[in-house]
């Protein structure tokens, strides 16, 4: 999510020094929502609509500032399934900025609007900036009413609820806020401990990590079990369901002193991620979030030259650093293998412990919800 580390935690951090022990514990300042949730959800199997052979999928984002890899992980899952056609769309015209990537979208929302004037069949929805923009608000609300089914990102479900979809429904978010939009919503039912949560036409994810896993019960609800299984093999997911706890994932004492002094202290590293034509996008977005998280990295796209680079399943991506011209990163990572894509997260962690240490790499896994097994 956009900025968590870097605003959350730090405003957490530097308000902890001087808190009272219950603000320091989380003291919670509103009733606890419902934490229940059914064994499993799913998604409700795809009805084709308007005559269409395959559904339409609209990856949405806000210009100025929308999570990377709310955007790019189900962007690129969806994509590579083959079972729809994926656009990524944007608020308005120019480049997306997708921190600290930024991508040329394939349409604007009125682009969109006059290439499907019936709607698209699902929108996925991340966390933004700026989530209360009247446009984005205007345009949600506009393609759910055309009967679209609204799959939110982490806390993109605060775009739907700000835009009264939520209402009446059961939904979830990043664990971070879940105390905040229990106060700012209340007639939505916000559950913890599920990946994803599917009510009808409004679906909703945790955090960053639980990307994949919704992007892949959106597979199987359009393609089937089968289709899924195959995908989230090659992915390496072991399974995609939406078994989770959330309650694992807390902010200590500790962590809030770790930020100030990597905040405030210790010198940032400006780290290059090499990039070219068929990149792929879920390694990119994992790994450039990872590093980002630490608050002790800058992350470039390292090109060769400033031309846009196609992504493996589509999308252009616009890098901010040409190799050998101007200023260069202090370290450049290896190129990506072939581990599979929903793997690179671990390897990354493994990095950035050696780098920066454990109370780095918690960061990360705190900032994407990941639950790390065995670490």
């Amino acid at each position: 999510m956009t900025g968590f580390t870097r605003l959350v935690l730090i405003a957490l951090a530097s308000l902890a020094l001087t808190a009272p022990a219950s603000a320091q514990q989380g003291t919670p300042v509103v009733a606890a929502a419902v934490t229940e949730v059914r064994p499993s959800e799913k998604i409700d199997a795809y009805a084709p609509r308007f005559g269409r052979t395959r559904p339409v999928i609209a990856v949405l984002g806000e210009n100025s500032g929308t999570v990377m890899s709310d955007f790019v992980l189900p962007y690129g899952v969806l994509a590579q399934s083959g079972v729809a056609d994926v656009v990524s769309v944007a608020t308005q015209a120019g480049l997306l900025q997708l921190p600290p990537l930024k991508i040329a979208p394939d349409n604007t929302v009125a682009q969109f609007d006059q290439r499907y004037p019936d709607g698209a069949d699902y929108v996925v929805v991340p966390a933004m900036n700026k989530s209360g923009d009247p446009t984005l608000l205007a345009w949600v609300g506009a393609q759910a009413a055309k009967g679209a089914t609204m799959v939110s990102i982490c806390n993109g479900s605060i775009v739907l609820a700000k835009a009264g979809l939520t209402r009446g429904h059961r939904a979830t978010g990043h664990w971070s806020t879940h105390q905040s939009r229990v106060a700012a919503f209340p007639e939505t039912v916000w559950l913890k401990n599920t990946r994803y949560v599917a009510d009808g036409k409004i679906v909703s994810s945790a955090g960053i990590s639980a990307a994949i896993p919704t992007a892949l019960a959106l597979v199987e609800a359009i393609g089937g079990s089968e289709r899924a299984r195959v995908l989230a093999t090659q992915l390496g997911m072991a399974d995609w369901g939406s078994a989770h706890n959330s309650d694992s994932f807390h902010i200590t004492f500790g962590d809030r002193v770790t930020a100030v002094i990597s905040y405030f202290l210790r010198p940032t590293q400006d780290i290059g991620i090499p990039v070219a034509d068929g990149v792929d996008e879920l390694a990119l977005s994992l790994t450039a979030d990872a590093y980002t998280a630490t608050l002790r990295a800058r992350v470039h796209a390292l090109a060769q030259s400033d031309s846009p680079v196609r992504t493996r399943n589509g999308l252009m991506l616009v890098p901010d650093m040409v190799a050998g011209r101007g200023k260069q990163p202090e370290s450049i990572l290896p190129g990506f293998d072939s581990t599979p894509s929903a793997l690179v997260l671990d390897k990354a962690l493994d990095d950035i412990t050696t780098r920066y240490g454990a109370a780095a790499a918690r960061f990360v896994v705190l900032e994407a919800e990941y639950p790390r097994q065995g670490r």
